[in-house]
């Protein structure tokens, strides 16, 4: 039990750093990265103090759940859909909503017009596909697919 002990507080120095690689998607809804609103999908941000325009995420899979006119997506809908996947950030574009120059998060591989409400399906194709299928089995969200995509933050 000792040698264990001891080799756990050997490696918790690279775990850790490991857990706070910069573009390191954060999709666990109870631990979210610092830095974003409830609706985004969160990511380690860098903080090298490197001026920058934009940062971006590992790219990631998720499931669209749904598509709507930009801006037209309502923060209850995001909320009733995490409760179905309560492991999963569900998130949604909400990027120049509202008159906020702070809402400052896009995603790549979407059509920047529309709003979508989408779930984190994984790092690989096998998990967006596992993850396909539970949201097919909920039978609430006809037309659902897998999309691979980006988190960006946009500094403003």
């Amino acid at each position: 039990m000792r040698r264990y002990r001891l080799a756990l507080i050997a490696i918790s120095p690279l775990l850790l750093a490991a857990s706070q690689r910069t573009g390191r998607v954060c999709p666990n809804p109870a631990h979210p990265c610092a830095g974003f609103r409830a609706h985004d999908l969160s990511f380690v941000l860098p903080t090298d103090g490197v001026a920058r325009a934009e940062a971006r995420s590992d790219s990631l899979y998720a499931v669209i759940l749904r598509s709507a006119p930009r801006c037209s997506i309502p923060e209850r809908d995001r909320v009733a859909a995490q409760r179905l996947f309560p492991g999963r950030k569900v998130f949604s574009q909400r990027f120049e909503c509202d008159d906020d120059i702070e809402n400052n998060v896009s995603y790549t591989g979407v059509n920047p017009s529309r709003a979508f409400l989408a779930v984190y399906a994984g790092a690989t194709r096998p998990q967006a596909d596992a993850t396909l299928a539970a949201v097919a089995r909920t039978h609430r969200f006809p037309g659902a697919n897998v999309r691979r995509m980006q988190v960006v933050f946009n500094y403003p």
